[in-house]
């Protein structure tokens, strides 16, 4: 196989650590804080995790390494979606294993959780793990979305870590894979197993946030990639002057990957969902504010700008939750086949007609009619609405050129309006990963096993103090109990690792609240290039905007 010259070079840059892990694993010791409690619902998650639960925060700092030494037989497991320096992780992981003994072994589960229940592995080695240091995707061992959660799943995973004389399993993914490894980490605790549990936070949405976790990994190199890409299409926009171009990005239950993209490119708009919750904003109410700054731009003579809208901005809105649910009643049972049996679109939408309350059938008149038959013909198995495939960037611009052909009606605007269209997703997931997601990734991975030396299990791999050179960063790890609470699911109470929103009090929505007036009406794009991985620090080793912010001294 033909390598790239980038290929080649970043199998050879080393990835910075926390100053204390470049001591050596000899004189790496704990300091431990305070015993901690869930973010909510503590007496409930303490019932569910008696094994687990109130464990302390730790700290690993320079000094004589307490831990008992004994041969470690590692699993590691990449679960959920692709994140740019998952790799890393794992060569963090195994650097670190046999740096403590030669002898330690590292499993690979393949295709996420299920490698382990189907007992499909691989076994690492220098000249393995070697090609994918540095580099993007989760082809070293590939990933999946299987849930362990359940007791029979948990005695099968016990059973093929015991043929395998498997010491400890290290789980990399989001916040449902994590909470999958804190149930499975008090499973193997109550049945006295000997089986550590460790988890690693990834998601590219950045909603795997908290007081403790700073940043999730790949986070930063996905939004760099996607702003990239805007600023291209910024760039393009100002030279042709002719076109609006409505960009989708990834971020469904949280609009973290918008709001960077909009701090780092300075678009037109950008829309943050949990402001349209906060605000109780209708569809109506959104197409009328980029119409605005539509109608804005073209009296100054520019009929073009750039929009950016969160993936999952739609469920947010209230009225269109609401409109969602009653179609959902509306197809339940038998009433779908009757629904489906209609010939023609008119009479589906007579049928539609008599079965919404007046209010969700006037959201629903507003709707461009290829959204409408979207909600009606595209169904999961379930019968319900596939809220994750309505092409929202082309809803909101069907809606605004609806908007302004009213007010070209009405004579308050004259100008032209050309809508293009982009969804920015599976382009950013598996990037070769930037310095910063480089480095953070190693330093997760290595810090993964201080955790299980030290015989630690349930806990999170915590590394802190990140926007600060990665010499000062701070290494240690937490209780993933500390960040669940309970929430219904299916029709029942789980424990679950609460999702991170937008934070509308926070430094950086504020920064952009700040000044989206003045972005909406001139043109102020920033264009921030591809990501560096060579040359000035300033440059290569740039944190997030929304980071940066959070923690402006």
């Amino acid at each position: 196989m033909e390598l790239s010259s980038l290929q080649k070079a970043r199998y050879q840059y080393n990835p910075k650590l926390p100053g204390m892990l470049r001591n050596g694993i000899a004189e790496i010791c704990v300091k431990e804080g305070l015993e901690t409690q869930s973010v909510a619902d503590q007496e409930k998650i303490k019932a569910l995790f008696p094994n687990t639960y109130g464990k302390k925060e730790i700290t690993f700092e320079k000094g004589a390494n307490t831990s008992t030494p004994k041969k470690q037989v590692v699993g590691v497991i990449l679960s959920g979606g692709q994140a740019p320096g998952g790799h890393n992780v794992v060569c963090g992981l195994y650097d670190a294993l046999k740096a403590t003994n030669k002898e330690n072994v590292l499993y690979g589960f393949k295709k996420g959780p299920s490698g382990l229940l189907d007992d499909d592995y691989l076994i690492f080695d220098d000249e393995y793990i070697n090609q994918f240091r540095n580099t993007g995707g989760f082809d070293i061992i590939g990933s999946g979305r299987t849930k362990l959660e359940t007791k029979e799943q948990f005695a099968v995973a016990a059973e093929v870590c015991k043929k395998h004389g498997i010491t400890a399993i290290v789980i990399i993914g989001g916040d449902d894979s994590n909470t999958n490894a804190a149930v499975l980490a008090e499973y193997f605790a109550a049945n006295n197993t000997g089986v550590q549990v460790i988890g690693c936070p990834k998601t590219i949405d950045g909603d795997l946030k908290n007081e403790d976790i700073e940043i999730s990994f790949g986070f930063d190199t996905a939004t760099k990639t996607y702003s990239e890409l805007i600023g291209n299409i910024e760039r393009d926009a100002n030279s042709a002057k002719k076109y609006w171009h409505f960009v989708k990005v990834m971020g469904r239950s949280a609009s973290h990957v918008a709001l960077e993209c909009a701090l780092e490119t300075q678009p037109n708009i950008c829309l943050v969902s949990e402001e349209v919750a906060a605000k109780k904003m209708s569809l109506s109410e959104i197409a009328d504010y980029i119409a605005d700054s539509v109608e804005a731009r073209s009296n100054n003579g520019m009929n073009f700008g750039v929009a950016i809208i969160p993936e999952g901005v739609v469920e947010f809105v209230p009225e269109f939750s609401v409109l969602i649910h009653e179609i959902n009643e509306l197809l339940a049972g038998a009433k779908a086949e009757a629904f489906n049996a209609l010939p023609t679109w008119a009479d589906k939408y007579a049928f539609i007609e008599k079965g919404l309350t007046p209010e969700s059938m006037a959201v629903f008149a507003i709707l461009p009619q290829g959204i409408q038959q979207q909600l009606f013909l595209e169904r999961d198995p379930h019968g319900n609405v596939q809220v994750s495939l309505i092409e929202s960037e082309k809803l909101f611009s069907e809606m605004v050129k609806n908007k302004l052909a009213e007010r070209k009606a009405a004579g308050t605007y004259k100008g032209k309006f050309s809508a293009l269209h982009h969804f920015f997703g599976y382009e950013g997931r598996c990037a070769f990963p930037s310095n910063f997601d480089s480095d953070y990734c190693y330093s997760l991975g290595y810090n993964a096993f201080m955790l299980i030396q030290y015989g630690y299990t349930g806990y999170l791999s915590k590394v802190s103090n990140l926007s600060a050179p990665a010499a000062q960063w701070v290494a240690g790890g937490m209780p993933i109990t500390k960040m669940m609470n309970i929430e219904r699911r299916h029709g029942e109470d789980k424990p679950v690792i609460r999702k991170a929103l937008v934070e509308l009090e926070g430094n950086p929505f504020k920064y952009f609240a700040a000044h989206r007036e003045q972005w909406a009406v001139e043109t102020c794009y920033t264009y921030p290039g591809a990501i560096q991985y060579y040359g000035p620090t300033e440059v290569c080793d740039i944190t997030t905007k929304t980071l940066a912010l959070e923690q402006a001294k």
